[in-house]
């Protein structure tokens, strides 16, 4: 192996040297400050290379910190700064460059000849090439496919101005013969990418094959990066090593200026276990999982949770059985994307089946008509879990996605601030909140912003309620017991949030935690430690 990633901490070191340590502690600390290798890589034929850990890895821990390769803007991206990457909407909103041409923010963008933003060589070879006459300003659509070839181009440059950057990235996969199959996705590279390099640009230089390599490249291996509303991917040296899983045990970040990748174990990591990631949306069913990553990533997952039809007890896409109404429809063979699907109530049940088509335009058309929902209709998204009570699975992937919307629109909503919430609608919340971190426990377990969310969402009614019922309705001993309730949601999300970036919505919902932990304490003034 090349490349290991690891971290020394220096408070470790110094807390190692203290001899009240204990003898459990200071393994811990020997594993932190060892300078052995955190991962090994290694290679099937099944999977090509993937990580391994060589530690016992805790949740928290830093497996990989990396500086990108390239940056830039997403495939079919928005009209984007090509400076900073922030979405420019209309001609009032930008600048064009003295020099190239191409959009900027302003004169003063922070990405203006910097590493990961527009750098002058690039903005030489767009003024060279003469690229500019191709950006029609008139037409914002049109405009936006010129943005497919930014990032293409960059690593092409890396020939010249970092070649050992550039031999790394062409060892990472392709899937050329996979992708030259599919016409749609090839004729597109091959339109917006290839021939606006070489053809538009002129940059013969470089061959149709190696810019369709690139391609692949950047499609497979780069991870969707930047703060909210900022659409752009960059590519790692390290973490495309990384397996997919769909109960992944890792989680990453990405530093707002720099664009380094930070991934930490969401959960505890064995020796010779792969450290995994998923490049697909958790709260999706199989079959939506598996056919994003066929679509996108150009692989059919057989991980544990894919293989289980009942998704390892989540139910994420079970339907209910329109004939014993007790039944769950599940699929019979869930790595099959043509299986029929049955209900499993053996012995009570009629005996329902239904195609794989079938259940899949169902659930398409029950999914367009919550897609059409106002998202902060709070008596839409009730009104369409009870119609669709009998229907879906009370933890279907459609109906978790709305009860995620509700654990954080109840508190929020206009007309439904926690303050002026009934204790029904502070219960209600409750209940919402416990049931999707029930499923969030499987599929995403650990440190995961997910379970950071949803509990610190979670501690907003059982506060509320407590407080209302204290006068009246609790007992001094039930009151220690929920008041325990509450530290817990709030000590975990809080550590939860303390490896986001501050200024994340994650990151201020930490520093909110904090301040309620602080407000808890108080009550031990009262009740005395609990």
């Amino acid at each position: 192996m090349s490349r290991h990633s690891r971290r020394k901490s220096k408070s470790s070191k110094r807390r190692s040297s203290q001899s009240t340590a204990s003898s459990s502690e200071n393994m811990d600390l020997l594993d932190i400050i060892d300078d052995g290798p955190i991962f090994d890589v290694k290679t099937s034929k099944v999977m090509g290379r993937y990580m391994i850990s060589r530690k016992n890895l805790k949740p928290g821990d830093i497996i990989l910190n990396e500086a990108p390769i390239v940056v830039g803007p997403c495939a079919g991206c928005k009209v984007q700064c090509l400076g900073c990457y922030k979405p420019l909407e209309s001609s009032t909103l930008y600048i064009k460059c003295k020099e190239c041409g191409w959009p900027l923010c302003s004169t003063k963008c922070k990405g203006l000849r910097k590493k990961y933003g527009h750098t002058e060589i690039e903005c030489a070879i767009l003024k060279t090439t003469k690229s500019a006459q191709f950006l029609n300003y008139h037409e914002m659509e049109k405009l936006r496919t010129n943005f497919n070839a930014i990032v293409p181009l960059r690593c092409l440059l890396l020939k010249d101005t970092d070649p050992k950057a550039y031999e790394n990235l062409m060892t990472m996969e392709t899937h050329n013969e996979i992708r030259r199959n599919i016409p749609e996705l090839w004729n597109s590279d091959q339109n917006t990418v290839v021939n606006r390099i070489r053809n538009d640009w002129g940059l013969k230089e470089y061959t149709e094959e190696e810019i369709h390599s690139i391609c692949g490249i950047l499609e497979v291996n780069s991870f969707e990066i930047g703060q909210q509303g900022i659409n752009i991917r960059g590519l790692y040296p390290t973490a495309f090593l990384m397996s997919h899983d769909c109960v992944p045990n890792t989680n990453h970040i990405d530093e707002e200026n720099t664009f380094r990748l930070t991934v930490r174990a969401s959960t505890r990591i064995a020796p010779g276990q792969m450290i995994t990631l998923s490049y697909a949306y958790t709260l999706q069913s199989t079959l939506k999982r598996r056919e994003h990553l066929l679509e996108n990533k150009f692989f059919e997952c057989q991980c544990s949770r894919c293989a289980d039809p009942t998704e390892l007890g989540t139910y994420s896409g079970a339907l209910i059985c329109p004939k014993c109404r007790t039944g769950c429809v599940l699929s019979t063979d869930p790595l099959n994307a043509e299986a029929d699907w049955k209900c499993t109530n053996v012995g009570k049940c009629p005996g329902y089946k239904i195609t794989s088509r079938s259940m899949q335009l169902l659930t398409d058309k029950i999914s367009q008509e919550l897609e059409n929902l106002d998202c902060s209709d709070i008596i839409g998204m009730e009104t369409f879990l009870e119609k669709y009570r009998n229907v879906l699975h009370p933890t279907h992937y459609l109906n978790l996605s709305v009860k995620l919307s509700l654990s954080q629109l109840y508190g929020r909503a206009n007309g439904y601030l926690i303050d002026e919430l009934s204790e029904d609608l502070l219960a209600r919340k409750q209940e919402i909140c416990e049931e999707i971190m029930k499923i969030f426990n499987i599929i995403e377990p650990g440190y995961t912003r997910l379970r950071g969310v949803t509990l610190y969402e979670m501690h907003a009614p059982l506060m509320i309620l407590l407080t209302r019922q204290f006068e009246t309705h609790c007992t001094k001993s039930e009151l220690r017991s929920r008041l325990k309730k509450i530290l817990k949601c709030l000590e975990e999300a809080s550590l939860i949030f303390s490896y986001e970036p501050e200024n994340s919505p994650e990151g201020m919902m930490g520093v909110a935690a904090k301040d309620a932990l602080v407000k808890i304490k108080d009550w031990e003034k009262i009740l005395g430690k609990f």
